[in-house]
């Protein structure tokens, strides 16, 4: 249970929102969101090891062992309907968490993916081989560096460290090409200026779903959906998921 923040239980939650953290990140990103969510929802906010109450754990530096993490961490929590969220390495948890709930027969109900290039596309920058000012000057050119973080010498250490494991993890990751498509429906969302997952490239995510992709597409960066951009990106990914949770009903009902 450590492994997640809920700012607000709920003892049978209508849908039961999973979000997934960014390189660096930690589950207090997504805290805001709950004011924005339906009073019936809950949601769970994941912090891999090497963070909030998993600080003190060794962060995971390989996806293939993320990722059974993760599904063993939520696996007491899918007695409700759950949609997915993930941003940039969230997103590739969120995704390969949906591939490995479906082939269990109980995939979830909407996943929604942002600031990250689809699956197979390769990338020639790989952030954890950069020293760690090269590392320090990526982040903050991403625009996400804590400001706070830049003025205690050792917060900013933890905080590269923790950085560059994560990013290991993210440039592990190997998909199988030629994989079936996931069945469930799929909404990306990205960042005008991001020039980690420009807009154009946001297209390729069609592949991974057999349902029909939706896009929305904000102003801004990679973190184009924190701060004062948040209330708004929150009111309309509960939007997308509704509109999952509509589609999904049976007819006539």
């Amino acid at each position: 249970m450590n492994s997640f923040l809920r700012p607000v239980p709920v003892e049978r939650p209508a849908m039961r929102l999973f979000a997934f953290h960014h390189a660096g990140g930690s589950s207090t990103v997504y805290h805001p969101m709950r004011r924005q969510l339906p009073a019936d929802w809950e949601l769970m906010a994941y912090d891999l090891p090497g963070r909030g109450r998993l600080a003190s754990q060794r962060p995971l530096e390989d996806i293939q062992l993320v990722l059974p993490r993760v599904l063993a961490d939520i696996e007491p929590w899918l007695d409700a309907p759950v949609a997915f969220f993930g941003h940039s390495f969230g997103a590739i948890v969120a995704s390969e968490l949906a591939r490995l709930l479906e082939g269990q027969g109980r995939p979830p109900l909407w996943v929604g993916v942002s600031g990250r290039v689809p699956p197979g596309y390769r990338s020639r920058r790989r952030l954890s081989e950069l020293d760690d000012d090269g590392l320090l000057n990526a982040v903050q050119a991403m625009g996400g560096l804590p400001e706070q973080l830049t003025s205690v010498p050792e917060f900013l250490a933890r905080f590269l460290q923790l950085t560059r494991a994560d990013m290991r993890a993210v440039e592990s990751y190997r998909p199988e090409a030629g994989r079936p498509p996931l069945s469930c429906p799929l909404t990306v969302f990205c960042g005008t200026d991001d020039g980690w997952a420009p807009p154009a490239a946001m297209a390729g995510w069609s592949a991974v779903t057999s349902r029909r992709l939706r896009r929305r597409v904000y102003p801004g960066g990679h973190f184009y959906f924190t701060g004062q951009a948040m209330p708004r990106f929150t009111r309309e990914l509960v939007a997308e998921i509704r509109a999952a949770a509509t589609a999904a009903e049976p007819a006539g009902r």
